[in-house]
């Protein structure tokens, strides 16, 4: 079945649009490895010299991208199940399949550009594999999510059954912290990136967490309002603590930076998008008690006549 058709093999919008904005990271990378980006090194081409001349085509900035959008793919499929509660929006189901999948190619393209930087020496990178940790965990992410993406589809789900299908595609968590450890390991001194997604995993671990001890009931407001705050003080917490163990730079100059405005730190990037779920949460509500006052206001017109 093409990924813009639904269950009965008619063409889904929401799955169309949905389908395009996953391609496009994809290729933007790919204009980038063609036309080079600025103050990065070059690095060989399967295509041999079809750019030509002195313009050498740098695949890092390729490699960054990619895996750069393997790990919001992972976040975003994380995040279909919440949206769809707080949102009450059950259609957006029918695309965590699809940006879960995406998610594994990106990581594969990442995997295999990290190959072409290496100048295919394939005995080269197995051995940087084995010897980096950091590399270690991102191949150990790739095999889990192969193994994931192999087992989701419907055909897999039957053979397994249900029950062993949810307990294996519940790795998607340890091997989304995997990705998220590979991030920060990679990027060394800066990482303001790693950070902010691994404050919104956060978020996404505190309100499975919540749901579960609320009963598998809808959170409240308050609920999710007490989830963006935990979630955004632990985020600062998490950042001061890399900064004062893993670098020299020291966790003090994080609690100093947290109010300077001009650079904002990602835990409050966390309170302002955690905390954007309160309204919408409340819009979804206000919609769902409108929409069933009106079918009981139909149903009792239909009695009356």
């Amino acid at each position: 079945m093409y990924p813009w058709l639904d269950r009965s093999g008619q063409l889904s919008w929401l799955k169309m649009s949905v389908f395009i904005g996953i391609l496009l990271p994809g290729v933007w990378a790919a204009f980038t490895w063609a036309f080079g980006q600025p103050n990065l090194s070059p690095a060989p081409s399967p295509l041999g010299n079809v750019v030509g001349g002195t313009n050498a085509i740098p695949v890092t900035a390729a490699l960054h991208l990619i895996g750069l959008w393997s790990i919001r793919f992972l976040l975003i499929t994380l995040s279909i199940t919440p949206l769809r509660r707080i949102g009450s929006w059950p259609r957006l189901v029918m695309l965590r399949r699809m940006i879960g999948v995406a998610a594994f190619a990106y990581v594969a393209i990442h995997f295999i550009l990290y190959i072409v930087q290496q100048n295919y020496r394939l005995v080269f990178v197995a051995s940087e594999i084995l010897l980096r940790i950091y590399l270690t965990i991102g191949f150990v992410a790739l095999l889990g999510l192969l193994v994931l993406s192999l087992t989701s589809t419907d055909s897999a789900m039957r053979r397994l059954g249900g029950k062993k299908w949810q307990r294996l595609h519940y790795l998607v968590y340890p091997l989304t912290m995997l990705g998220l450890a590979h991030f920060f390991m990679q990027s060394k001194i800066n990482v303001s990136e790693p950070v902010l997604m691994s404050g919104l995993f956060l978020w996404l671990m505190l309100y499975r967490l919540a749901y579960r001890w609320n009963s598998e009931r809808a959170l409240s407001l308050w609920q999710l309002g007490g989830l963006a705050v935990a979630s955004a003080g632990l985020t600062l917490l998490g950042e001061a603590a890399w900064y004062e163990f893993a670098t020299s730079i020291g966790g003090e100059r994080i609690w100093k930076a947290t109010f300077d405005w001009r650079h904002i730190r990602p835990a409050w990037w966390i309170l302002l998008a955690s905390g954007a779920l309160i309204p919408l949460k409340f819009a979804a509500d206000r919609l769902w008690n409108q929409r069933k006052a009106g079918q009981k206001v139909r149903h009792l017109a239909a009695k009356a006549v």
